[in-house]
């Protein structure tokens, strides 16, 4: 193998904790901040940035276990690099937190080889398409109605046509509250907008089944996680029985867990997170096993980290706009993309990289590592 680019001189890791501007919660899990671990790798005075979103015992794995993977090694071989990387982690726990160290660092090195280069990263992956459709997400469930609406209509209101809210509330026993929430939903959108649901594997089978088949009055079309993504069986009895796409994958680790949910006839759609997957190396990857399969693929949440490689493969769905990550990387970086009409331009800038740069003063009042 021929070794002659720049070597990575610095790999750095922060972290920030960045409280909700609402309650947040889903159907198994309530929160008050959202933490954000940021990896900046260095080369020939270049700096590229990747992150996830996650625990903060992400940073050390970072700092005590990757670092010396990385620096002095060549800064355009980031596939050999996310080898090197999941290989050392086999004794210490590849899945998990782990795997989200990797995936910042992954991003971080293709994010610093597309600004060596000085192209927009979509055009060093290769673009199979100018737009990524996004859907915003949200409406969870801790939202009155109120709270909901408005949310609901600052998507219409910038052209976005494809909802999703979460469902399966405390372990899905307020089926009441969640076909109220879902039908005031397709009151504040109209009919021409598509509506999803994410039940966060919240609901049993034959309950996930009862509720989209009263959903599909509504034109739920989209079913997220009805069941736990690791009862595959489960889903894909799930996904039989129903006529919304069911989908799961956002907590994959490693390619492995994407060729078997996809093998499984589980999902109609396979998810992928950019910054839990391995990075945007085993993201490549999963949306090639999914196009295999004759399955799309959908980025789950950090949109902005998703969109570069979303437009570079073929049968991505839809890139999920996920209000809080949006709120947060409008806050903490420049570059962040415009989803009005409902879709969003990667490289339109011609910025290189995937565009986004730390805005350090405001990133900072949040820092705790």
């Amino acid at each position: 193998m021929l070794h002659d680019g720049p070597l990575v001189e610095h790999l750095t890791v922060s972290v920030y904790r960045i409280p909700t501007d609402l309650p947040g919660g889903d159907a198994t899990l309530t929160w008050d901040a959202t933490t954000l671990v940021l990896v900046e790798a260095t080369a020939a005075g270049r700096t590229g940035l990747g992150c996830t979103y996650g625990s903060p015992a992400t940073a050390p794995v970072v700092a005590q276990e990757l670092a010396d993977l990385v620096v002095g090694f060549d800064a355009f071989d980031v596939p050999a690099a996310n080898d090197r990387m999941s290989r050392a982690l086999r004794n210490a726990g590849r899945p998990g937190i782990a795997a989200g160290a990797v995936s910042a660092v992954d991003t971080a090195l293709w994010d610093l080889k597309a600004r060596l280069l000085d192209l927009p990263l979509v055009r060093l992956l290769g673009a199979a398409r100018d737009k990524v459709t996004v859907y915003g997400s949200g409406g969870l469930t801790p939202y009155g109605d109120t709270q909901l609406e408005r949310q609901l209509r600052g998507w219409t209101d910038q052209g976005i046509d494809r909802v999703k809210i979460k469902v399966a509330e405390s372990w899905g026993r307020c089926e009441a509250r969640d076909m109220h929430r879902t039908a005031l939903t397709r009151s504040v959108v109209g009919d021409a907008t598509d509506l999803y649901v994410d039940a966060n594997g919240g609901y049993t089978r034959k309950q996930a089944v009862r509720v989209a088949t009263a959903m599909a009055g509504l034109g739920v079309t989209w079913l997220e996680e009805p069941v736990s993504s690791d009862d595959l069986t489960g889903l894909r009895e799930v996904r039989e029985a129903v006529t919304a796409d069911v989908a799961a994958g956002e907590y994959g680790y490693d390619l492995p867990y994407f060729v078997r949910m996809a093998v499984s006839g589980a999902v109609d759609c396979l998810q992928a997170d950019v910054t839990r997957c391995g990075g945007i190396t085993v993201w490549l990857r999963a949306a090639a096993v999914a196009e295999g399969l004759g399955l799309h693929i959908s980025a789950h949440c950090a949109p902005h980290l998703h969109a570069h490689v979303a437009a570079a493969v073929p049968n991505t769905r839809h890139l999920e706009w996920f209000h809080d990550h949006v709120r947060i990387e409008n806050m903490l970086f420049h570059g962040t993309l415009d989803p009005r009409g409902g879709s969003v331009t990667p490289g339109a800038s011609g910025e290189p990289g995937h565009g986004l740069t730390l805005d350090r003063a405001a990133a900072g009042r949040y820092r705790i590592a």
